[in-house]
């Protein structure tokens, strides 16, 4: 059956940007040909400015040379809502067709019906309509890349655990065809934005705070950045279509400031300014392929000992310090074990009741680093229990399951109880249980799927019908109590 042809027609034509195409080429052709920087290999993401062309054009086109003339298949846009509130989503239009200036491109619809099998996804067409964050970068996508397909992602207000559960979304679908293109200006100054921190020195004193946000970024740390935007107030519009995207990064990549300006040194007017930065992100994303199984005799008795003592150093540290130490600050040797790329989930327990327990099913980095992060969110970052203070660290018990990679299975009964771990998926809902959990409450294959569905927000027989599921296998090993 063929789909209905649905097009939206960009707003920002004539405004933000030129609306004659052979006018807007080259503006565009200039903004390019002022870039000397070389070319990167690998390029994966890019960070860009949103705003009007005569502002941050010559910014963003620092970013589109490093990808001008390469050949993607998608390019997923991340651009925050201005103007609505949408808590804990995201938004896709329900289009085929973004039109601008430079022509139509086409939705891939295919990749988009994937997301929207998964609630925090969603069609608000208002988001959409006068939105300039995502549709900004359009045509200069359309000028460098030519022909792709377009996925555009306006994203609602974020917290650390909403922004990773968008990004394992995204990474399950996401492969080497894809660009991800990050939309965001940085600090908003002026009365007129509510934020003037400073009356002096107003230049010098943008520059450090923006550095020092994107040093977060370049550290790739999720909860250090989101903490520096609370901790500072810096009006970074996009800064959480940034969280998804520090969520989705494998240790491994690389982030690369191209370029940094604001509108005070092109205007003059520094009491009212914004400011831009551009970034290019090199690496791979995860997937099959790059990420081999691992098996469970890969990790000996010294690798458990030695993650389970990072895991609890870990977290001792972070409650002293507020930062996450890397192993030489809490002297825990990293064995060629814990260097496995695995995911991982970190379960505390504290007097028997469980509290805390967040991971990550797709592996992604090492092993070591995976329990670095995780152990410190299940202990602060688990909406169902209070954080973790400092008196309590000694009650806690700790148990790691060290994960294979995730893979899909035809049906329910090729689940096997005890082995596996099982991700549903039905309607957009999720829910996963680690392969102890059945054992540990005496459940069968039925019970546990019922219950399963039920974690899902589905009714109690959901899973006997229309369901997708995925098992994974776990090294499952915890302190002695």
């Amino acid at each position: 059956m063929k789909t209905e042809k649905k097009v939206m027609q960009s707003a920002l034509a004539g405004t933000w940007y030129d609306d004659d195409p052979r006018q807007l080429e080259s503006e565009l052709d200039g903004y390019l040909a002022n870039v000397k920087q070389d070319k990167l290999d690998n390029v994966m993401a890019l960070l860009l400015p949103h705003a009007g062309y005569r502002f941050s054009g010559q910014v963003a086109a620092y970013g589109l040379k490093q990808v001008e003339d390469r050949s993607f298949e998608r390019v997923i846009v991340l651009g925050p809502s201005h103007q609505l509130a949408m808590p804990e989503i995201v938004s896709i239009p329900d289009i085929t067709h973004l039109a601008t200036p430079l022509g139509e491109v086409q939705l891939d619809s295919e990749f988009i019906a994937k997301l929207r099998k998964h609630p925090e996804f969603q069609s608000i067409m208002q988001a959409h309509e006068r939105e300039h964050s995502v549709q900004i970068e359009v045509p200069m996508l359309q000028h460098v890349l030519g022909d792709f397909k377009l996925v555009p992602v306006v994203v609602g207000q974020l917290n650390v655990n909403s922004a990773r559960k968008i990004a394992e979304v995204l990474l399950q679908y996401i492969d080497s065809d894809t660009l991800l293109v990050v939309s965001s200006d940085f600090t908003h100054y002026g009365v007129n934005f509510g934020y003037t921190p400073f009356k002096s020195d107003i230049e010098q004193n943008l520059r450090e705070l923006n550095m020092g946000a994107f040093d977060k970024v370049r550290q790739k740390d999720l909860p250090g950045f989101f903490s520096y935007c609370e901790s500072t107030g810096a009006t970074i519009c996009g800064r959480c279509p940034v969280l998804i995207l520090l969520a989705m990064l494998s240790e491994n990549a690389g982030a690369h400031l191209l370029k940094y300006d604001t509108s005070g040194s092109l205007t003059g007017d520094w009491s009212h300014c914004v400011c831009y930065i551009s970034a290019a992100f090199t690496g791979s994303w995860p997937n099959e392929e790059s990420v081999p199984e691992q098996e469970g005799s890969q990790l000996s008795d010294t690798d458990k000992a030695n993650l389970l003592k990072l895991a609890r150093k870990t977290i001792e540290f972070y409650m002293k310090h507020g930062k996450k130490p890397v192993p030489a600050d809490i002297g825990v040797e990293i064995t060629s074990g814990m260097k496995n790329v695995m995911g991982a989930f970190v379960t505390l327990h504290e007097n028997g009741q469980l509290r805390g327990c967040i991971g990550e099913i797709i592996p992604q980095r090492e092993l070591y680093k995976a329990v670095t992060e995780r152990a410190v969110d299940s202990a602060i970052n688990d909406y169902r229990f209070k954080p973790v203070k400092a008196g309590e660290v000694s009650e806690l018990h700790i148990e790691i399951s060290a994960l294979s990679p995730p893979r899909p299975v035809a049906s329910w009964k090729d689940i096997v109880i005890g082995k596996h771990g099982v991700t549903l998926s039905k309607h957009g809902r999720n829910a996963v249980f680690l392969p102890q959990v059945a054992p540990e409450q005496g459940w069968g294959i039925e019970e546990t799927l019922t219950h399963l569905a039920m974690k899902a927000g589905l009714p109690p027989d959901a899973w006997r019908k229309d369901c997708r599921f995925q098992v994974f296998e776990a090294i499952v090993f915890s302190e002695q109590q």
